[in-house]
């Protein structure tokens, strides 16, 4: 039972993660990775707590599944391929967030935690 409840409060704090990451987006968020006219860069909201607020949430919905419906392998297995295609998608993003904002961006990076949220940061 404590599992279960768990799984759910993940699940809900992680929807609600990506949902506000969406929101804050507003119309700079895409499904590809690419800068529109009068883009700019966002740091707040979620964005200030980790630079892929979105792909937290998606990884914490991959554990919460994982907590109620897999076998440890499968698991691991979900858990490691979509770590592996997250690093591979987050540096083709913050390399084009680095080539449009320069050292904007890399001031931003140094301040906050691309993925994992670090608050003894």
């Amino acid at each position: 039972m404590a599992l279960a409840a768990a799984a759910i409060m993940l699940a809900y704090a992680s929807c609600w993660l990506s949902v506000r990451a969406v929101q804050t987006l507003g119309k700079q968020w895409t499904y590809a990775a690419r800068v529109i006219k009068g883009h700019e860069l966002i740091t707040r909201g979620p964005y200030g707590v980790v630079r892929n607020p979105i792909y937290l949430g998606m990884f914490g919905l991959i554990l919460s599944t994982c907590l109620v419906f897999s076998r440890w392998w499968s698991g691991l297995a979900a858990v490691v391929l979509f770590l592996i295609g997250n690093r591979i998608r987050i540096r083709t993003e913050e390399q084009l967030l680095r080539e449009t904002f320069g050292h904007q961006f890399d001031e931003y990076a140094r301040r906050v935690p691309a993925f994992i949220p670090q608050p003894w940061r």
